[in-house]
């Protein structure tokens, strides 16, 4: 069923609105993917809607995998690339007949393929996108794959000196990296990495170990220890596909690898650095797919949204984003400029790297080595007539004076720092050099953020607190009292680390009057922030406590992220 033809019935049906039913659209042709899981990623329709719909819609019965456990024998009937390439689960069997749970049942390529391949009977199931996505995570997770390959490359290790490599040929390392086994195990990390969401990959070399470790909702995770002797060709590979100079194994290289994984593309930013025992590299995986710039499903409470939404819809002034690398800054940059990016709206963007492409906003990459710094950037775009300026980060004064006049003139600027909460974000631009007049005149709103994760919604359970250990990390003793904590269990599903995925926290400082007050006055940042607490601002603490009562985070990971207040 085409997608369009799959809207309009479920528009009919009136389960979406022709409103949801275009964005839906727009989005789908963006980032690829099926309609349905699109519809049920922007919250337009749930998914056990959407399921019950299909099953009617087809006359075929749905079947709900959440609640199923596979038999290892049922899993070993259909090959892991043909479940990838169909995106189909083998449910049970009986008899001659093998029920598969399938997006489109309606592929009979899908249904030939198998019942030529395992000889039974097909019957095909009706289940959601998402639901065998998680299926195949779970019990095709490419173990089989990977075990394939590492025995072919062979499983003696050897001991390398620290400078084997540099003894290697530009020649001998081009023929390593053609190898058959080579190219696989690269492909096989590449693939599961997409595949289970991680964020980073990290390849290295240490004197008697090689290893691949992913960092999978903020932690990193030994994944996997191939032979070493694989180490040169393996490294040359992955040089080879970001286009950097395999014959370079003294200075740091950075590149980009664009890859096409089933139907979405997806670009890995890569950096290599020298070490002891050979380089070591770092691929971050940018996927436009997992990209959420929906601002209502960041994780924003009701007022600290609108505070923010009213900032990024003001005709001038400066809103900043701040938090330390990997909380989300630009996540939250681009989600607002998604909600302002209207086609009588110029936007421009100076990035570094540019992260993701945004339709309708122009962006610039920064390229040092030519001059083409932030301050550079933002002149030339002063005379692009812009109405929206978006500065990857603030580092130096030139930028920052740069960007407080073109507040002051008429543009919205948003920009990020490097701070560790929102009141002192203020004393940072003031450090710089930038006159407290200024602050005062041009910053309408300071947002400071973190990343929590989220409890595994499989395995969680409720977790025993004492009340005075609650009233210690910042509840009052009447919520204390009432309150029920999760945490969880650990299962297949989140890897047994209890969590699954990631939200953000959030301190929204709007700077009215009181606040400017304060700035031209030179007070502290306590002060600054015990005045804004008093005007109803919300520190990064109280949001996640406000996760701990939603049952969202657990008491660990909103004190090892936060500050008491």
């Amino acid at each position: 069923m085409s997608a369009e033809r799959l809207g309009r019935l479920l528009q009919t049906a009136g389960l979406i609105t022709e409103e949801q039913l275009q964005k839906a659209l727009l989005e789908q042709k963006k980032g690829g993917g099926r309609l349905g899981s699109m519809l049920v990623k922007l919250g337009y329709i749930a998914e056990d809607k959407l399921l019950q719909f299909l099953s009617r819609q087809y006359g075929i019965p749905s079947v709900d995998l959440n609640t199923l456990a596979l038999d290892e024998s049922i899993v070993k009937l259909v090959p892991t690339d043909v479940v990838q390439k169909y995106h189909v689960v083998p449910v049970k069997r009986s008899g001659a007949v093998l029920s598969v749970a399938m997006v489109d049942p309606t592929d009979m390529f899908a249904i030939d393929d198998i019942k030529f391949m395992t000889g039974y009977e097909v019957v095909p199931l009706v289940a959601s996108e998402g639901a065998i996505t998680a299926m195949i995570n779970k019990y095709y997770d490419q173990a089989q794959s990977l075990q394939s390959v590492l025995k072919e490359a062979g499983e003696e290790t050897v001991d390398v000196v620290a400078d084997h490599e540099d003894q290697l040929s530009v020649g001998e390392l081009k023929e390593a990296v053609e190898e058959a086994p080579v190219v696989k195990l690269v492909n096989l990390i590449l693939a599961e990495a997409i595949n289970k969401g991680v964020s980073d990959i990290h390849i290295e070399a240490y004197e008697k170990k090689f290893r691949v470790r992913y960092r999978l909702d903020g932690s990193l995770y030994e994944s996997m220890s191939p032979p070493m002797k694989l180490k040169a060709a393996l490294t040359s590979r992955l040089k080879i596909m970001a286009s950097l100079d395999i014959a370079e194994r003294r200075l740091p290289q950075d590149g980009r690898i664009k890859l096409k994984l089933k139907d979405k593309e997806v670009d890995l930013r890569v950096s290599t650095l020298p070490c002891l025992f050979g380089e070591k590299i770092v691929m971050r995986i940018l996927d436009k797919g997992n990209l959420t710039l929906d601002l209502t499903k960041l994780g924003f409470e009701a007022a600290a949204l609108e505070n923010f939404l009213k900032a990024v819809t003001s005709p001038y002034g400066m809103v900043l984003v701040t938090g330390p690398t990997g909380s989300g800054k630009t996540t939250t940059l681009y989600s607002a400029m998604h909600y302002i990016n209207t086609e009588d709206i110029n936007i421009m963007t100076a990035e570094d790297p540019v992260e993701y492409n945004l339709m309708g906003v122009n962006q610039v990459q920064m390229k040092e080595d030519i001059g083409l710094n932030f301050a550079a950037a933002l002149r030339s775009f002063l005379r692009q007539d812009p109405d929206v300026v978006m500065v990857g980060e603030i580092r130096d004064f030139e930028t920052a004076e740069i960007s407080v006049k073109a507040a002051l003139t008429g543009h919205l600027v948003l920009s990020t720092l490097h701070t560790n909460d929102a009141p002192s974000t203020v004393n940072r631009l003031l450090n710089m050099g930038i006159e407290p007049f200024l602050v005062a005149s041009s910053v309408i709103l300071i947002l400071a953020q973190r990343l929590v994760r989220r409890i595994c919604p499989e395995c969680k359970e409720v977790e025993k607190v004492p009340v005075n250990s609650l009233v210690n990390i910042g509840f009052s003793p009447e919520e204390a009292k009432d309150l029920v904590c999760y945490h969880g269990k650990g299962c297949p599903n989140c890897s047994d680390t209890g969590y699954r995925g990631r939200l953000a926290i959030y301190e929204v400082m709007p700077v009215g009057e009181e606040l400017r007050e304060l700035i031209l006055q030179g007070v502290s940042a306590d002060e600054l922030k015990k005045r804004a607490i008093s005007l109803g601002m919300r520190s990064l603490r109280m949001s996640g406590l406000q996760k701990i009562k939603e049952g969202l985070s657990s008491i660990e990971e909103v004190v090892n992220t936060t500050f008491a207040d």
